[in-house]
Order: C-alpha cells, then sequence, then structure tokens
C-alpha cells in the first residue's frame, strides 16, 4: 500500500476529547477559507491528493459503479453518500483516538470486499445489507485517512480529501451510467470483469502487507 497508515507516532497520539471537539468545530467552521493562500492551503492539497492511493480509488469508484447497477435509479446516491458519512466518521475516529495495527490489511480487504460486490451489482441486493458493507468499507478507508492528518490541522485535509471522494465516485457513477447506456447487453461480463481486477488487486494489495 502507499501510504503508512499506521505509523507509530500515529497511534501514540491520544487527545483529550473536548479539546478534538472544539478544535474540530472551529475548524469546520473555517472550511471555506481554506482553498485560499495562506488559509492551510498545504493540508488542502494533502488531502486532495490522499485519496489517490491505489486502495482507496479502488474502493471508491467500485462503489459509484456498484450503486448504478445494484440500487433504484432514483437511489443510486445512496452509496456514494453512505461512503462519504462513514468516511469522515472513520477519519475523525483516526484523527482522535489512533488506529489499530491491522488497518491495512482490513483497508485492503474491503477492496476485495467492494471488488466482488462490483462482480455482483446486477443482482438483486437487499439495500441495508449494500449500504451496511460501504459503511463498513469507509469507516476503514477513513480511519486510514485520519491516521494521516497533516500537522497542520484537520478540518481543511478533510475538506481536501471529501472533494476528492466525491470526484471519484462520481467518477464510478458516470462510469456506471455510460456501461448501462452503451454497453447494456456486455454490461455483466465488463462488470464481473471490472470487479474481479479490482479484487485481485485488493489480494495483491494484502499480499505485500504479508
Amino acid at each position: 500500500m502507499p501510504e503508512d497508515h499506521t505509523h507509530p507516532s500515529r497511534r501514540s497520539v491520544r487527545r483529550p476529547p473536548t479539546t478534538r471537539v472544539t478544535a474540530l468545530l472551529l475548524g469546520l467552521a473555517a472550511i471555506p477559507g481554506y482553498a485560499h493562500t495562506g488559509h492551510g492551503t498545504s493540508s488542502w492539497f494533502e488531502g486532495l491528493v490522499h485519496p489517490f492511493g491505489l486502495d482507496h480509488m479502488l474502493a471508491m469508484i467500485a462503489v459509484g459503479t456498484w450503486s448504478v447497477f445494484a440500487l433504484p435509479p432514483q437511489r443510486a446516491w445512496w452509496g456514494p453518500a453512505a461512503f462519504m458519512l462513514a468516511l469522515i466518521i472513520g477519519a475523525i475516529t483516526g484523527w482522535s483516538v489512533g488506529v489499530p495495527g491491522w488497518l491495512e490489511h482490513a483497508v485492503a480487504l474491503s477492496v476485495v470486499v467492494f471488488g466482488l460486490m462490483l462482480m455482483a451489482a446486477q443482482r438483486r441486493w437487499p439495500v441495508p445489507l449494500g449500504m451496511g458493507l460501504i459503511a463498513a468499507g469507509a469507516a476503514l478507508h477513513g480511519l486510514a485517512h485520519g491516521a494521516e492528518t497533516p500537522e497542520s490541522g484537520f478540518a481543511g485535509y478533510a475538506a481536501g480529501f471529501l472533494l476528492t471522494t466525491l470526484a471519484l465516485h462520481m467518477s464510478g457513477v458516470t462510469a456506471g451510467l455510460s456501461l448501462r447506456r452503451w454497453a447494456a447487453a456486455r454490461a455483466r461480463w465488463l462488470l464481473a470483469a471490472a470487479g474481479g481486477a479490482t479484487g485481485l488487486a485488493g489480494l495483491v494489495l494484502m499480499g505485500r502487507l504479508a
């Protein structure tokens, strides 16, 4: 995995919850200004680029594509929304209390799970099951994001990675809509191939951690 999500110094840091919450609320209030020079630009940029690690990128694109095929058309946004909500909760947790040593393996496993979901995207999925799997995987990715929070601050960093996450989800949704419109007859095989490649990538990432 490209990022070292479980650096010992990150796991050992513990900050008082009250201080954390206060800092977070103050930081979130200032998010609109972070994109401007002199106001946390470095942390915002670090947040923008962090999700481009292979594990994060594959997971987010897979969720967007899966949502197009597995959820009712008017609810296709539920998958990305559930992912982003769980992602930020996980990131706050990782930033506040640190992360477990097995996190990298769990993140890689989530990529395998999302690949399997993509392979079976055209089957009838119980919505709670799909949302639960997405939220669980997203929380793991959020923990990894939170553990890598730069010293320059969480709020700008979070704004950056949420923006990139949204863009990656939309890429997956766009790919799914294009596939359904222009290659509907071959969608099952193309989804199986994409899901298989995603799952295989997850297994390779796990193997590199062994």
